[in-house]
């Protein structure tokens, strides 16, 4: 269990009283806890939609200046550090943390929101249809993944090859010096633990209501906050005992799953959808995907009314929640990246997850609106069904839906899983093994703010977690800035010290001569 002092930490006593407040808040009030989030959130995307987009661009641009840098040589970790983890579970573990339950959702559903209201396209056309791949692709492309990346990258540079502890506030240290130890660095802690909180309640609230649409769709299981309250409940019992089991097993495994059960799922679409269709949008739309990423990155259309407001219900929503999501990520892909290079952990959190999530949407993009055109239902089915919906037009739609199903939980088990395990860190004074009873205090916070969101999200139980989302990132967005310049300036006295330059020379030779014979030893 640990000692008092590595459990409560002042960290984790002000953000539980924090989650703990605004639980008791939404449970009393849940209507008017939801007019009230909706109301900031609409001032954050009108007033900071042009911030949101600027910054990820930084991000992004950033993330690449790494990759050529000298400094994408250094390594996360000491000279003769190895990686603890074999290359596949790492980037099924990553990806399971960063993306999962998103992906199945939306899927399917986005690219018919997209193709029914495009950005600037009329509905339903060839146009909306091109329109509809570039954008999603867009969404889940590489600005999440660039923010994901600085994160981590901090953490684990400043953790593994400088000695600090796992906490964000310790990767500011170049930046903020010893304040990072006084109640500068608390506050830091406290925002990264709220966003944390916050990110992921929305990714088990957004699980929670497509499993019951599943279930709804499949079986006749009411549709209702009730249900979705005790299938939360459920998979909440699962996660804590999955946390018990730690992290190289539980969650490892339940990685490994995730890709299994999509991997099926993705070939059995590619092989009974319609293929051409699939290869064709996946090709074409990649292709306008990356013709036009510098354009749509800064683009918040100040002068098309239409175009402004798809980019707040979508983009700038996402960018919010990408943020939010971080710490989490950030801390979590940290934690299992030790002893790789600054540079091949950015081309690899850049490029895998990447290529992973346009695939996927062109698969199920392409299937959903092929089947849509031919059967209008589909269109006008709510997002948290929509999928099951598309199934049951296909080949063995059942079996489908019930590993989309088992997929869908073994992402929530495992976002939740990671995230009781990264907030038992950011608490317990960044110790790589939290507590197993500080993880279930953080498992059953979890559960309740998710659950608090869908009761104040109104009928379709999205707004409320769309809007937690917008506004929880705002404030650690300016963190997320500081851990980049952070970053670069220790980064760069290192490079310095050690005389890494792109073009090799004497001093890099024995640097390399070094690491090579502390591995021979190891």
């Amino acid at each position: 269990m640990g000692d008092g002092k590595k459990q409560f930490s002042s960290v984790f006593i002000f953000s539980a009283t924090i989650v703990g407040l605004l639980v008791l808040i939404g449970a009393i009030f849940p209507a008017q806890f939801g007019e009230i989030t909706g109301y900031i959130s609409t001032w954050v995307t009108k007033t900071f939609g042009w911030y949101y987009m600027l910054l990820y661009t930084v991000i992004l641009g950033f993330c690449v200046f790494l990759v050529f840098s000298p400094i994408g040589k250094l390594k996360l970790g000491k000279p003769s550090d190895k990686p603890e983890f074999h290359t596949v579970s790492w980037l099924a573990m990553l990806f399971s943390a960063g993306m999962g339950i998103g992906l199945v959702f939306y899927g399917s559903s986005e690219p018919i929101s997209h193709y029914l209201a495009p950005p600037t396209a009329d509905a339903e056309t060839k146009a909306a249809m091109s329109e509809a791949f570039k954008s999603a692709f867009l969404d889940y492309g590489f600005h999440p993944w660039a923010v994901y990346g600085v994160v981590a990258l901090g953490l684990a540079y400043s953790q593994f090859r400088k000695g600090e502890n796992g906490l964000i506030s310790r990767t500011l240290r170049p930046v903020l010096g010893d304040r990072v130890d006084g109640p500068v660095g608390v506050i830091v802690d406290v925002l990264s633990v709220f966003a944390t909180i916050i990110g992921v309640a929305v990714s088990l609230g957004v699980g929670a209501i497509q499993i019951n649409g599943g279930l709804n769709y499949l079986f006749g299981v009411p549709n209702n906050a009730l249900i979705q309250g005790i299938i939360i409940a459920v998979v909440t019992v699962l996660f804590l005992y999955s946390a018990w089991s730690g992290l190289s097993k539980g969650i490892q495994y339940l990685s490994n799953l995730n890709m299994i059960l999509a991997g099926l799922l993705l070939v059995v679409i590619f092989i009974v959808g319609p293929t051409m269709l699939i290869v064709n949008m996946m090709t074409s739309g990649t292709g306008d995907y990356l013709n036009t990423l510098i354009f749509n990155s800064l683009d918040v259309a100040p002068l098309n009314e239409q175009k402004a407001e798809w980019l707040q219900s979508w983009t700038i929503y996402y960018w919010g929640w990408w943020m939010s999501w971080s710490p989490f990520v950030g801390i979590f892909i940290a934690r299992i990246s030790k002893g790789r290079s600054i540079r091949e952990f950015v081309i690899a959190v850049l490029g895998v997850p990447v290529v992973i999530s346009i695939i996927w949407f062109s698969a199920f993009g392409a299937t959903g609106i092929d089947i849509g055109q031919t059967h209008s239902e589909i269109f006008k089915m709510p997002p948290e069904t929509q999928l099951f919906g598309i199934f049951n037009e296909l080949p063995f739609g059942f079996i489908l839906s019930i590993i989309a199903l088992a997929l869908i939980s073994s992402f929530f088990i495992t976002s939740a899983d990671s995230a009781t395990f990264v907030l038992g860190m950011q608490t317990a004074y960044g110790t790589l093994n939290p507590s197993g009873f500080v993880k279930i205090i953080w498992g059953l916070a979890l559960a309740a703010i998710a659950y608090v969101l869908l009761l104040a999200g109104g009928d379709t139980g999205l707004d409320a977690l769309q809007s937690a989302a917008i506004i929880s990132a705002l404030p650690f967005s300016f963190v997320v800035i500081l851990m980049m310049i952070s970053l670069y300036k220790d980064g760069n006295e290192e490079r310095k010290q050690l005389g890494l330059s792109l073009k090799p020379n004497e001093k890099q030779f024995e640097f390399y001569k070094k690491q090579v014979e502390e591995n021979d030893k190891k």
